[in-house]
């Protein structure tokens, strides 16, 4: 079957119409999606060393490229989000932490019993076991894996009873336009009990789902994390 000169050229205004919908939507999604890398343990047991993750950029509102302005107001964190930002002290490095204060919250945190406390309420946790860990996540076994309950949001986090991580900081009042964030391993976390609180033009995105896992002291990718989700 010939393809005529008016068929060629509708074929070829389609093919260009393809392409450049195609350039748009990557141009958008690298915009909106942002990715990133675990390197350490402050997050365990959500998210793994070697752990590469999906964040919603847009998920705290649209902000400009580069100036960072926001323009456009979607969201805001909820506690429980596990939220991407720019480190504080130099408003540059990508920092994940578990948002635990929202603007005006009276916060404490308990070293001794590991408890944390919002608005003069405890906020409950059960034990569920001891963490066994495999590869680079094997550091922590031995530690108590909890469930900690959040107003609205439950999610596990590993404490040590054993050690005490004396922070700065053990009570706040979370001024407006800025946040509380603890990473779920509470006793190795460099977090708001060490450098204060995140303002909201620092954030970056929420944090949605792990794409994929590659563990280096295993030396191979772990199947059981790709394509997870993050709570």
């Amino acid at each position: 079957m010939n393809i005529n000169k008016y068929q060629q050229r509708g074929l070829g205004k389609l093919s260009l119409f393809v392409l450049m919908f195609f350039v748009v939507v990557m141009i958008v999604l690298v915009w909106m999606i942002g990715r990133y890398r675990i390197p350490s343990a402050a997050m365990m047991p959500t998210l793994l060393i070697g752990d590469f993750i999906l964040v919603n950029k847009f998920s705290y509102g649209i902000r400009l490229p580069v100036v960072n302005t926001k323009v456009i107001e979607i969201g805001e964190p909820q506690r429980g989000d596990v939220v991407v930002f720019r480190f504080p002290p130099d408003n540059s490095t990508p920092y994940i932490k578990r948002v635990i204060g929202l603007p005006g919250d009276q916060i404490e945190y308990n070293q001794a019993n590991k408890l944390l406390y919002i608005n003069g309420e405890p906020v409950p946790q059960h034990l569920v076991d001891t963490y066994i860990g495999e590869g680079a996540a094997s550091r922590m076994t031995g530690y108590e894996q909890r469930i900690e309950y959040l107003p609205g949001a439950e999610h596990a986090i590993l404490v040590n009873s054993d050690i005490g991580q004396k922070a700065p900081f053990d009570k706040w009042t979370v001024p407006d336009n800025e946040y509380i964030v603890f990473g779920d391993n509470r006793d190795n976390s460099r977090d708001s009990r060490f450098w204060g609180t995140v303002p909201e033009e620092n954030l970056i995105g929420k944090a949605f789902f792990i794409w994929m896992n590659w563990d280096w002291e295993n030396g191979c990718i772990n199947w059981q994390r790709v394509g997870t989700r993050i709570y």
